[in-house]
């Protein structure tokens, strides 16, 4: 059996083997998202609200950070993917060690500088004198454990590369699992307030960065055979097949190339804009909110766009998924099946942005009660924003796919593109514009109006490069 042959990406895809391929990511991103909104509440509940405030006024570092790591998982597993394709497998080796070692170098020289000016980043967020202590609290204990964000964004991606997207699954429930029992350990047991909170998130970024470590170390036989890539690809070859418990992908001697570097960040740049734009999309929906129905229309917004987060998850995990499979039929040729699997993934995507359309615009209410149930103005103003804002569930699978799809085929451009106008550009003039003239529904109709424009390029641009990369 060859190596190719061997290779889970290399497999004849249908619909159903696909997306069962890509199920663990869509679980992982889902149980992301659930744990991230059951940490926020016992922040809310067992701290106080200023500590919550605090947590969004510091929340553009964590965005950069996992932006940064987010960009060279995606933008690096379209590399490695596709050298895999192409049968290149020792050189995809070197590269993919490449790109966890400069993720991890990235981590710390983000937590030196960080902690080095601390006060001057926490002043510029905008903190009050009220907010900063806690600010200073939640943030430092983040930066020290930046690089384990890092390269638990990461190894979150390449380990579907690698052909175990299971693997990826069990280390974030298991980290999911871990901040959720911490924060009741740390903040209601222990009362340590919302430095808690921090140490449970950061215990969460170390399980999958550790035994993620752990495994694609053990598949090199680093400290055994002491093999560099070609040797050892020499050697599997030699045996005539990998062994079982080794993975294909694993670390070795890397080659500092930097142009490897170079092209994973330009193929990723989409997942950074889409990261840094969402704390400067967050800040102006606070803002006009804030002008319009004062704190009442914040505390619904904010309900808005956690409930976002979590529902836009199953279009994230199934890109993620997916997008490995799309560059290695990519770098082998097969366009056959890069045509299949790309017709495959737009029917899956209209069929689950039609469920969660219905899912958002039936259970608003309920979504509503489980944030705002002591609080009946927010609840109504909830309610009433989950009628309009349900709409851009219809347009924002295919959007958020066709720039994970750009990704894969190596055309940062085009996945930037998409990624910033459906993120910040179109919402930024519609949330600027639209309230001026219809107030709250205005600001209710901001985000399905970009994603419906969005869309519109989508189409265009899926139009453009079909004779590049002959997916339809």
């Amino acid at each position: 059996m060859t190596e190719t042959q061997k290779n889970p990406l290399a497999e004849s895809f249908n619909a159903l083997s696909l997306i069962r391929f890509a199920f663990p990511s869509m679980v992982m991103m889902l149980f992301m998202g659930l744990y991230t909104i059951v940490d926020t509440i016992f922040v809310a509940r067992f701290v106080d609200t200023n500590a919550l405030s605090s947590i969004n006024i510091v929340c553009p570092v964590i965005n950069l950070i996992v932006g940064l790591g987010t960009m060279l998982a995606t933008g690096g597993s379209a590399v490695v993917a596709k050298k895999m394709g192409n049968g290149n497998t020792e050189e995809a080796r070197s590269n993919f060690t490449l790109i966890v070692v400069a993720g991890a170098v990235i981590g710390l020289l983000i937590t030196a500088a960080g902690l080095l000016f601390l006060d001057e980043i926490i002043w510029g967020l905008g903190a009050s004198e009220i907010l900063f202590p806690y600010c200073r609290d939640y943030l430092t204990i983040q930066l020290i454990f930046a690089a384990f964000n890092m390269m638990q964004v990461l190894y979150q991606n390449l380990f579907v590369t690698a052909g175990k997207p299971t693997l990826g699954l069990v280390l974030a429930v298991l980290a999911g699992i871990a901040n959720i029992v911490f924060d009741y350990v740390f903040i209601v047991l222990l009362q340590m307030g919302i430095k808690g909170a921090a140490i449970g998130t950061g215990i969460g970024y170390m399980i999958p960065s550790i035994i993620g470590t752990i495994f694609f170390l053990r598949g090199s036989r680093f400290g055994a055979a002491k093999l560099e890539c070609g040797d050892r690809l020499a050697a599997d070859r030699r045996e005539g097949a990998l062994p079982p418990e080794r993975s294909e992908l694993h670390f070795c001697k890397p080659n500092m190339d930097a142009s490897v570097l170079l092209k994973s960040c330009s193929n990723g740049v989409s997942e950074l804009v889409s990261q840094c734009s969402a704390a400067v999309t967050t800040f102006l929906f606070n803002v006009t909110m804030m002008k319009l129905l004062g704190e009442d229309g914040v505390a619904a917004i904010t309900v808005l766009i956690y409930s976002q987060f979590l529902l836009t998850t199953l279009y994230i995990g199934f890109s993620m998924g997916t997008a490995p499979v799309v560059s290695y039929n990519y770098g082998s040729g097969n366009i056959k099946q890069l045509k299949k699997t790309v017709r495959i993934c737009f029917s899956f995507i209209a069929g689950i942005s039609i469920f969660v359309f219905l899912f958002s615009l039936f259970s608003g209410e309920s979504i509503a009660k489980v944030f705002a149930e002591n609080n009946r103005n927010v609840f109504e103003i909830t309610k009433n924003g989950f009628s309009i804002f349900s709409f851009s569930f219809l347009f924002s699978g295919c959007n958020i796919f066709s720039s994970a799809l750009f990704t894969a085929l190596s055309n940062g451009k085009a996945s930037a593109a998409i990624s910033f106008l459906r993120t910040f550009g179109f919402i930024m003039v519609f949330l600027l514009a639209l309230p001026r003239f219809l107030e709250v529904t205005g600001v209710w109709l901001a985000v399905p109006l970009a994603e419906l424009f969005t869309l519109m390029l989508t189409v265009y641009l899926l139009c453009r490069h079909q004779k590049q990369y002959h997916y339809f």
